[in-house]
């Protein structure tokens, strides 16, 4: 039986992502924050799931999933593969946006992502003379990894920083043969913003950016609901795991030309242009 840990389990992409691969056969370790969300998985995936309790900010307990799924795994045995899917989404304009908000973003979506990683990495098969084959990281971006929306900026900024560390550890691990893709969504139906602040914060209210906010939140909810299934990523996960040399990037959205390809042609000048109008961000507006 293969095995793979997929982080961010109880709800979303990480949940979709976990039906898809305990269907496919494989062994599923899931990270997720609360006992009475662990249980509710468990029941619903199976004995092919096994819940880890860990935050990824919580170095101690992730160290304590490691123990653990070393000793599920049995010696000389690894990991197939790992998705570090867990994230959050902080909105609201950068001119006003609280540093431990920003930082909030960062420890999760990028520090988080990456003490995950090196503690499991090992299990990977990121040592010298490794008993079993190299597994796969799938980093779990975003269409805003590439393109940067107003009020997204500490979203945008976190997985951007996410697109540099999988190119860069991807390269770094060819010494051992452990690949890093990126795979990035554009809008899914998923609960991610009721994670965060939400992209009209309290404290934007009553500002100048209020107007813009208001019809920028409107846009968001429009794009989250006409978003893609969630399980469409993770049907395209397993396809990564399995294929034997995957490319480096995957986007996946719907109006792919409207929404990712366009968007990275046109001059930045000219989208900004378009922002200002829809959004009224203009000066004499």
């Amino acid at each position: 039986m293969k095995s793979i840990l997929i982080t961010g389990t109880s709800t979303g992409i990480g949940l979709a992502c976990a039906q898809v691969f305990t269907k496919a056969g494989y062994r599923v370790f899931g990270s997720i924050r609360k006992e009475e969300d662990a249980q509710r998985v468990s029941k619903e995936l199976g004995k092919n799931f096994i819940p880890l309790l860990f935050d990824v900010t919580n170095l101690e307990q992730i160290r304590a999933a490691v123990l653990k799924v070393q000793e599920i795994l049995g010696e000389n045995k690894g990991l197939d593969g790992l998705i570090n899917n867990a994230g959050i989404a902080v909105g609201g304009p950068l001119q006003l946006l609280p540093m431990e908000d920003f930082r909030w973003q960062f420890d999760v979506n990028v520090f988080g992502l990456l003490q995950v990683t090196q503690a499991f990495l090992p299990l990977l098969g990121a040592q010298k003379k490794c008993p079993f084959p190299p597994g796969k990281i799938i980093n779990m971006t975003s269409v805003a990894g590439k393109i940067a929306a107003p009020f997204m900026g500490a979203y945008a900024a976190s997985k951007h920083a996410v697109e540099a560390i999988s190119h860069s550890l991807r390269r770094e691990l060819m010494l051992y043969g452990v690949d890093v893709i990126i795979l990035g969504p554009g809008a899914v139906k998923t609960p991610i913003w009721d994670k965060g602040t939400g992209v009209m914060p309290e404290y934007a209210k009553g500002s100048d950016y209020e107007q813009a906010l208001g019809d920028f939140s409107k846009y968001a909810y429009r794009m989250g609901q006409k978003g893609i299934d969630p399980n469409l990523v993770g049907e395209l996960s397993l396809k990564i795991m399995e294929t034997k040399h995957p490319k480096t990037r995957y986007p996946i959205l719907r109006d792919k030309f409207k929404n990712w390809t366009l968007p990275r042609l046109l001059p930045d000048r000219t989208i900004d242009r378009a922002l200002a109008k829809n959004l009224k961000l203009s000066p004499e507006q």
